[in-house]
């Protein structure tokens, strides 16, 4: 039996007016994820626990069954791990953005414009550079993004960042957040390497280039997510799951990659809201043949949240539904256990994450069937699952599984 866990980012919201005051996944027309709802287990999912708000990068340990309470250090592991970069016990990793400064120091766009070309290049104008005896790794990701790693004796990740995190502001002083001599330490190497690259970084022919064009520059770097490398479980060995990871951005491939799971590279897997919806869903297809276990992300949800857009998350949900019929029992030739929730709420009327509860919804052959007939919100609270937790999930689905996670003798 294979089991497909499908996870769409920031699916969760509120009521909207608009909307004959239903959430956007309640207005839209989804057969397929109702017809999932009406032949399975509902419920209201706290991923870390009610009333706390999950990150991204949180919210996913919980939903593998990881405690993020237990094993999070930060963001900046993650990213680093997504885009390529080996993480290795004593790294400091942080989140990175290309960025534009202007002439007096102040930041004019945190993403450079959202540079879709070049970051590549000028990644490799910071390479092998070497401040205090502490190796300094940069790599450029999609985009505006990259992943930076200090390597070396002595650092510390409690470290402040220098992203203002707004526009038309100077970037912030790295500052050491206790008062360990590798704390400062860090704090000076960070301050040091920012200033080199971004004198490189200016000089650059590509941002000269840019600048004549009248395009913003990527120029400055911003960092933040100081994070020291976890050690966190390995799935496949906690859940005797083969399992894959489907995903296009660098913070679900790498928490997928650190937790032990096959990354699926293919080119058709990147885009956000412009994401070939159609073809990642081909994907997780064709990985369902090899794995056990293949978890897919989709984020364009999010993004639409963060905008406002309510109508257009709402439309991006019912694309995403389109896609599910290959995965409906009369459609997939092998029982399949089907999983599918989001990782946190993003309200459109918030543009940021919030603590509501998201629906869960768990399919599987045999299933004990409860009488929500629709999936959402406001339906999933009569589902037989009731309230519970991101880390009773994998539990849950290993029961579906005919899997034995047993607790004691």
């Amino acid at each position: 039996m294979k089991l497909l866990f499908i996870v769409m980012d920031g699916l969760g919201d509120r009521p909207i007016k608009e909307l004959d005051d239903k959430t956007p996944l309640e207005y839209a027309h989804t057969p397929n994820m109702d017809k999932f709802a009406s032949m399975g287990m509902n419920g209201l999912l706290h991923v870390i626990s009610p009333g706390v708000t999950p990150g991204s990068d949180t919210a996913h340990l919980a939903l593998f069954g990881v405690d993020p309470y237990k094993y999070y250090t930060g963001r900046g592991p993650f990213e680093a791990a997504g885009i390529g970069l080996e993480v290795k016990p004593g790294d400091i990793a942080f989140r990175t953005n290309f960025a534009t400064i202007n002439s007096e120091d102040i930041i004019t766009d945190r993403r450079a414009g959202r540079i879709k070309k070049g970051t590549k290049e000028l990644a490799k104008l910071l390479e092998k550079m070497e401040i205090d005896g502490v190796k300094i790794l940069l790599k450029a990701g999609t985009e505006h993004r990259a992943a930076l790693i200090l390597r070396g004796d002595g650092l510390s990740d409690k470290i402040s960042e220098n992203d203002p995190h707004v526009e038309g502001k100077g970037p912030l002083e790295f500052k050491p957040l206790d008062d360990s001599p590798e704390a400062q330490k860090t704090a000076r190497i960070l301050t040091s390497f920012v200033m080199k690259a971004k004198t490189l970084l200016s000089n650059a022919e590509l941002n000269i280039s840019r600048e004549s064009q009248g395009l913003p520059p990527a120029n400055y770097l911003l960092i933040r997510g100081a994070g020291k490398a976890p050690k966190v479980p390995n799935f496949e060995e906690e859940y005797g799951l083969e399992s894959a990871c489907v995903a296009g951005g660098g913070l679900y491939k790498g928490i997928g990659r650190m937790l032990g799971m096959k990354i699926i590279e293919d080119q058709r897997l990147t885009g956000g809201t412009t994401t070939d919806l159609s073809a990642k869903f081909d994907v997780a297809l064709e990985t369902l043949e090899k794995f056990d276990f293949v978890f897919t992300h989709v984020k364009g949800t999010d993004n639409f949240s963060h905008d406002g857009n309510p109508v257009e998350k709402m439309k991006f949900i019912e694309k995403i539904d389109e896609e599910l019929y290959r995965f409906l029992p009369e459609n997939f030739k092998n029982d399949l256990v089907v999983m599918i929730t989001g990782d946190h709420s993003t309200p459109c009327s918030f543009k940021d994450h919030s603590a509501d509860p998201v629906p869960v919804v768990i399919y599987s052959p045999d299933c004990r069937v409860d009488k929500v007939e629709k999936f959402g919100e406001s339906y999933a609270t009569d589902g037989n699952l009731g309230h519970l937790l991101g880390k009773h999930l994998m539990g849950i689905v290993l029961n579906e599984l005919r899997l034995v996670h047993k607790f004691g003798a």
